[in-house]
This record gives structure tokens, sequence and C-alpha cells, in this order.
């Protein structure tokens, strides 16, 4: 019960087979240069001999992907207040310090967040999915930790060090068994207006009847926070243009537009989990844009409109059962 009210924390305690859990936390530099994903996570497969844990590292500012992959006993975690480490690499919702050494690359540093908006929640919808925590079959969970945060601190990757003072943090994560069978994910928090953020996932989720598409968007304006969500009977449409979405959305007197501009070549494959095992099937960049308008569509106002930065875009799976 524990887990599940407070869905940031470490479910797998009580796992044996066939279960992932991951975190992804993506840091932004000031300048929109330095960008990076790390994903610390554990992988049970079918026997001990495919248990392992890992950190995954997703690099922006050069476009290049690795996986760290480390002993399932190198995995530790804290669930009184999350934390988790994974070698002696430690990761919290206050920072991360890093003693990451891969291939003939390190990266060394410790970095606080501060000023965190969480996803509102209550006992009842816990997190971000709500409801759905308390269903025990789904294949795949997810949970926005940190919608949107401020950075303080420097990394030294390969000998230079970066300040990311300045810059912001977000977090989320997913467990279960495997991904689902098609998904779409936009998030950026680096709008030239202060405190703007937005975090888009859509999923076919399998259900005991059908699959359905489910989705869950989060817009932070100011103090505000707007949600958009399969829970709410919000209504979507979403159609690809070229490598691209645009992705319209409405709640009542509400309407969330989302465009997205990315470049096929800052895409990496990166690793995900597909019944006990994690294999290549995340397409995924930190490079992209999305143009952003919140409107008020009953008086006719816009709430906010602007060009999001470093945005996070990621593909997963059959796509076409995702579009109108």
């Amino acid at each position: 019960m524990k887990n599940i009210i407070n869905p940031d924390l470490y479910h797998g305690s009580k796992k044996s087979t066939n279960f992932f859990e991951g975190w992804y936390f993506k840091i932004v530099d000031k300048n929109n240069l330095y960008k990076f994903a790390f994903i610390p996570g554990i992988s049970y497969g079918d026997y001990p001999c495919h248990h392992h844990s890992f950190i995954q590292i997703v690099n922006g500012y050069d476009n290049t992907y690795d996986y760290k992959k480390f002993t399932e006993k190198s995995f530790r975690f804290n669930n009184d207040r999350f934390k988790i480490s994974i070698d002696s690499n430690t990761f919290s919702l206050d920072g991360i310090n890093l003693h990451l050494r891969y291939k003939n690359k390190y990266i060394i540093g410790d970095i606080k967040f501060k000023n965190i908006a969480k996803w509102p929640d209550t006992t009842v919808n816990p997190g971000s999915m709500g409801f759905y925590n308390y269903l025990s079959f789904m294949e795949c969970y997810s949970q926005v930790c940190i919608l949107d945060g401020d950075i303080i601190g420097s990394l030294n990757i390969d000998g230079k060090v970066v300040d990311f003072t300045g810059g912001k943090v977000y977090v989320e994560k997913n467990w279960g068994k495997s991904f689902p069978k098609s998904w779409l994910w936009v998030q950026s928090n680096n709008f030239d207006t202060k405190k703007v953020s937005v975090t888009c996932s859509l999923a076919t989720i399998p259900f005991p009847v059908k699959h359905f598409r489910g989705f869950l968007i989060g817009v932070t304006v100011g103090n505000k926070f707007y949600r958009f969500t399969t829970i709410n009977n919000s209504k979507l449409k979403l159609n690809s243009i070229g490598e691209d979405i645009e992705l319209v959305v409405s709640k009542k007197n509400l309407r969330l537009t989302l465009k997205t501009s990315t470049d096929k070549d800052d895409f990496v494959l990166c690793m995900g989990p597909k019944n006990g095992h994690m294999i290549p099937l995340v397409r995924e960049t930190l490079s992209g844009k999305v143009h952003m308008i919140l409107e008020d569509i009953k008086i006719n106002s816009i709430i906010f409109e602007g060009i999001g930065k470093s945005t996070g875009v990621e593909y997963g799976g059959e796509m076409i059962n995702i579009f109108d």
C-alpha cells in the first residue's frame, strides 16, 4: 500500500522474475547546450543469470547513447524516502551523485534539485496514473516524479566541468513487465517563460476486455497545473506530420495543442523492457522542440503560447496503432 500511494518508491522488493523498474532523470543546462538523461534501473529476467541493474546514458549534446550494466546486487534502495543507488551512483528527488565510468568515458559530480513541482494527487488518485495504480494486472505503470525543478551544481564530463546551475530537471519512472505495444512521449520544461512545462505520454494499453489508447498530459503555467488525461475524460486527436506529431486535446473550456519539431539524425536507439529482457526498442531525442498553445476556448483567450527547447521526444513499438 505504501508503494501504491507513493509511486516514486521502488516496487520490486518482492519481485524475482519478469520485472523491470527504471527512473528517468533528464537534466538540461541553462543554455540548452548540455542535456542528458540518466536512467538507473533494474531488470529481472526469467532466470537469475539475466538479472542485472543498469544506468542508461542519453547524451543530447553529441547524440550518443550508452548502456552501463551492473550486477543485481549493485542496486540498493531506500523506501522510507525515495533514494536508490547503483554501485557508487546515487539518485533521489533531492539530486544525483555520479561516479560513472563506461567505455572510455566518465561523468563525475554532484547536482542538487530545488523548487521542484510535483504532479498534484490524492490517496484515491495517487501519482500521475491515479487509480490505475491500484490495478494489479497492468503491464506497465508510470509516474511523473518531478514536473519541473531547478538545478544547482556541476558535472565533470570527460574532463570538462559543465555547470548545470540555473538549468532544469525533470524526473519520471516506469515499472512492470514490458513497455506498451506502442507509445509516444513528449516533454519540455525549457521555455523562455519560467515555470512552464509540459509532459505528455500516450500508449496502447492492454486491458482484460480490449486494448485502449491511454494518455497522461500535465502542463504547468506559473503556479497553475492543467491536467488532460484518459481518467478525466479529455478528448484527444493525434496526427503524424512526417517524423513529427500534432496533438490536440480538450477538456471543458480548455484546449491544448502540441506540435513537435525534430531532426531524425538526433534520435538514438535505447534499450527498453520486453518480457523480462532489455532490448533495443526506444527511439529518443533530447534536442527536439515543441510548440505549445494552451487556450480557454470559452472566452477565446490564449493562456500560454511558446516554444519548448531541449524537448524530449520518444517513440516506441507499432506506432501506427496510436494515431487517429
